[in-house]
């Protein structure tokens, strides 16, 4: 039962990340929120360990932990955040954050020796490609730089660097899981990974100087969702599904991610929602099937 809710659930989930991000923006500097959300859904996840008593790592293993939850969580969405605070186009993170499972399969197939046919590489190919399709009117309408109305001080070449260093984060950090952690209670590993996640998020906020939290029903209702379904049960589900199967056709179900969340801004906000982006949908859908068919 769970294997079969597993994917869509994942995916539906974490495709409100972009919508959560979007929300907070005018009530919450974007660090502070992770700091919250982190801080938040590692307490949830210590309760949940003690009231099941589950077992926790050995002290040899609490620091690989909190190194995995890190570059998970806390390096990718920090440095992707601060990336586009910056002026980078959401379009353009969002597309940079697509390569991940090209990347994934890449150092899955030579470090843990995944076999993937040509039919998975192909479907892999063809959800990238979906993915610049649903977000080629976002790109377009933002261009394919920083954008220096709204950017910060820090140089172009930073930004970028920056943007990319997150991708090979998460990456680093979903592998990370396919080594002796796996072997650790998914619940207790989850407290000790949302740690590791929250200290990145701490050290951000003091170097940045992020204060503003402004208390609204938006603000508690995006940390509430947050710290529960984001943190909680999609991290979770995707730490689950590459614990039990291939790095590479767990992490293609992110494709899908964008072409959510372009029809869930589309229900929020308005945005517009074209035939080009319905058809990235169609090709991204086609890639994940393809990706993930053993």
């Amino acid at each position: 039962m769970i294997s079969t809710l597993a994917a869509p659930v994942f995916v539906f989930l974490w495709s409100t990340g972009f919508i959560v991000a979007r929300a907070i923006t005018p009530y919450v500097d974007p660090n502070l929120y992770l700091l919250a959300r982190f801080g938040g859904t590692t307490l949830l996840f210590i309760a949940i360990a003690a009231i099941t008593r589950a077992p926790w790592p050995q002290r040899g293993e609490i620091g690989r932990h909190l190194f995995a939850g890190a570059l998970l969580q806390g390096v990718y969405l920090g440095a992707g955040y601060w990336a586009v605070a910056q002026g980078l186009g959401a379009g353009i993170m969002a597309l940079l954050g697509a390569l991940q499972p090209l990347l994934t399969a890449a150092v899955a197939t030579r470090l843990f020796g995944e076999r993937l046919t040509p039919r998975a590489w192909i479907g892999l190919v063809l959800g990238l490609a979906g993915v610049a399709l649903v977000l080629a009117p976002k790109i377009a309408a933002g261009g394919t730089h920083v954008d220096n109305a709204f950017a910060g001080h820090a140089p172009q070449w930073l930004v970028v660097t920056v943007a990319i260093f997150a991708v090979v984060a998460i990456t680093a950090g979903t592998l990370y899981q396919k080594t002796s952690l796996a072997r650790a209670d998914i619940r207790s590993a989850s407290a000790l990974q949302n740690a590791g996640a929250a200290i990145v998020a701490l050290v951000l906020v003091m170097a940045l100087g992020e204060h503003r939290f402004i208390a609204s029903a938006t603000t508690w209702l995006s940390l509430a969702w947050g710290v529960l379904m984001l943190s909680g049960v999609a991290t979770t589900l995707l730490v689950w599904m590459v614990r039990r199967g291939d790095a590479s056709r767990a992490t293609a179900l992110l494709f899908l991610a964008p072409p959510l969340a372009a029809l869930e801004s589309y229900l929020a906000f308005g945005e517009t929602l074209g035939a080009v982006q319905l058809a990235g949908f169609g090709v991204a859908l086609a890639g994940v099937l393809l990706a993930r068919t053993r």
